[in-house]
């Protein structure tokens, strides 16, 4: 019998236990990265001259380092749909967790930005205390040039702090330019402030080579903090001074401008050789060229890949400004429920829009679509390059290359909505263009319901219009009639929610009959739904996919967690490009 908690745990447990994982990972690195930076003898002088700052940056260096690396391979669509479609090698609960790819990127970057703040602040007191304890003794330590200089000319003369500026200031526009607000009103000011990440990271991989932090090379030579013979004791702060617990700074300011710095000392220890120091191999080379390099390999398959010819084979137009395009590309194949990044060169150069698959190739048809709703500047400019004469239910066959437009397809691309036929037991519920996703998997099953693991199908899918569901009424009828014919009526529950009810008698007729008896107005009743479906399935799992409104999204996700009495799980999975 499932546990009452068996819907929160398989929902929440694993994408919770890896975020606990990624934190604790940046804790331990930051306070590795402190600890050795405050203890260890080859960073004593330099540890002297900084202080706290010296282990700040470098730890809070190392937490970006790592985030840094991370940051980008959620963004590596190949290899995710590569895990994702690998179901003999990954689990569902793993392939499930790839559907956070975008969350945890965000992540990634929240924290990229958070000690980036922190490594900056750090740093500007380094240049402080580099300027206010310079010490002629240690030529290859200093990075001011005399004492007293003053610190914003250290920052903006040297390579490191140049390039940290330029960061920051990338890395202020791609935060500014990903809030809700500017997505939703300009998505082309966020794509294009994100393309400035491969300026980021070459700036970060030439910032790490700056070498201005220096370690002790010579320890066995020259223990941290010994006399040296060519000096006299005079020339050495007292242990006393040390042992009273004064700062390097304090010190140092006692003695006149005409005297020579001291030099630290706390051992007492006599020897014949001075430290010597010198930089790190840079430690951000190690962390970031293998994502980058993957990266960037990946981008350049994707675009050999995306520059193969498509051609457009016709061009519907449903009701409420919705296209339908159906095209052949060779050699493309794609599962439902996944997605393409389709881009027109003759709307825009750079833009380039994502859209679900709601037909796919089969072994007897070559053909895949994409249903596009026209709404904003790129998408009123496509269709009326592709249909400018076209009527309202006209279907235009484009015979030849010529007459359309030339476009490019990059993907497919997985999304979650592809585990669908992966459960005995689906709810998928959309609302309005959000059934896309899973009208691909609807004409899976009418080409072969009987492959499939997929017992039984709830679809429930919610408009504003009546018209909104002639996109794929016909689809749904033919797909009932077959199931009812082959004697399965209970395989797909089919339930229509029509919020608005103008002009209902004029649209539905009898062409429809099958899909009439299962409009309901208003809006779903979510917990009696759930219990009828967990009534239904005893101790099943139900997979539940959602392609709407947050809002719905919302509901749907805290019905899961839910426990209910008769041991059904229920699994959520978001419908969300990357």
């Amino acid at each position: 019998m499932a546990l009452p908690c068996s819907s929160w745990l398989s929902n929440e447990c694993s994408k919770h236990l890896f975020l606990f994982c990624w934190l604790a990972l940046n804790a331990w690195l930051f306070y590795k990265t402190f600890a050795q930076y405050y203890r260890g003898p080859q960073y004593y002088y330099l540890h002297k001259m900084l202080g706290l700052g010296l282990c700040i940056s470098r730890a809070s260096a190392s937490v970006l380092n790592f985030n840094s690396s991370l940051v980008l391979l959620p963004m590596c669509r190949i290899l995710l749909a590569f895990l994702r479609g690998s179901k003999k090698v990954v689990k569902r609960k793993t392939r499930r967790l790839l559907d956070k790819n975008k969350t945890f990127h965000a992540a990634c970057g929240i924290a990229i930005c958070v000690f980036s703040a922190i490594h900056v602040v750090a740093h500007v007191f380094n240049a402080v205390n580099f300027s206010v304890h310079y010490n002629s003794n240690f030529d290859d330590l200093n990075v001011a040039r005399y004492k007293y200089e003053d610190p914003r000319k250290i920052i903006f003369t040297s390579v490191p702090g140049l390039t940290g500026i330029l960061m920051v200031v990338i890395l202020f526009l791609m935060y500014t330019a990903s809030t809700a607000t500017i997505r939703a009103s300009n998505y082309d000011i966020f794509l294009h402030t994100h393309n400035l990440f491969f300026i980021f990271y070459v700036l970060l991989l030439i910032h790490a080579s700056g070498g201005v932090l220096k370690y002790q090379s010579n320890l066995e030579e020259h223990p941290p903090g010994c006399l040296y013979l060519n000096r006299t004791i005079n020339d050495y702060i007292p242990l006393s001074a040390v042992d009273g617990g004064e700062s390097p700074g304090s010190i140092a300011g006692s003695f006149s401008s005409q005297e020579e710095p001291p030099i630290w000392n706390t051992s007492g220890t006599i020897c014949t050789k001075q430290p010597k120091f010198r930089p790190h191999f840079p430690m951000t080379w190690i962390w970031i060229t293998g994502p980058l390099c993957l990266y960037c390999m990946e981008r350049l398959y994707r675009y050999i890949r995306s520059t193969k010819p498509v051609t457009i084979t016709s061009v519907i137009r449903h009701p409420c400004d919705v296209i339908e395009i159906r095209m052949i590309k060779e050699n493309f194949s794609a599962s439902p429920g996944q997605y393409i990044i389709l881009q027109c060169p003759r709307v825009s150069a750079l833009e380039n829009h994502p859209f679900t698959l709601t037909m796919c190739p089969s072994e007897t048809k070559a053909t895949f679509a994409i249903h596009m709703k026209v709404v904003g500047d790129w998408t009123e400019r496509f269709c009326g390059l592709l249909e400018s004469d076209c009527n309202q239910t006209e279907v235009l066959p484009i015979l030849q290359q010529r007459k359309s437009p030339k476009i490019y397809i990059d993907g497919p691309f997985g999304s979650a909505s592809e585990e669908a036929l992966n459960y005995e037991v689906s709810l998928c519920v959309a609302g309005g263009i959000g059934v896309t996703p899973f009208a691909a998997i609807l004409n899976q099953l009418l080409d072969n319901w009987k492959q499939h693991k997929l017992q039984r199908l709830y679809f429930v899918w919610i408009c504003r219009d009546i018209e909104s569901f002639l996109w794929f009424a016909d689809l749904l009828c033919t797909l009932h009639n077959k199931l009812w014919q082959e004697n399965r009526p209970d395989y797909l529950n089919i339930q229509l929610y029509l919020s608005q009810t103008d002009g209902i008698k004029k649209i539905i007729g009898e062409k429809y009959r099958a899909l009439n008896s299962r409009l309901i107005f208003g809006r779903p009743r979510w917990k009696v739904l759930f219990d009828e479906i967990a009534k239904s399935n005893r101790q099943k799992t139900v997979g539940v996919f959602c392609c709407g409104p947050k809002g719905i999204s919302r509901d749907l996700h805290k019905l899961c967690n839910n426990p209910n009495s008769y041991g059904t799980t229920f699994e959520y999975n978001k419908e969300s490009f990357s």
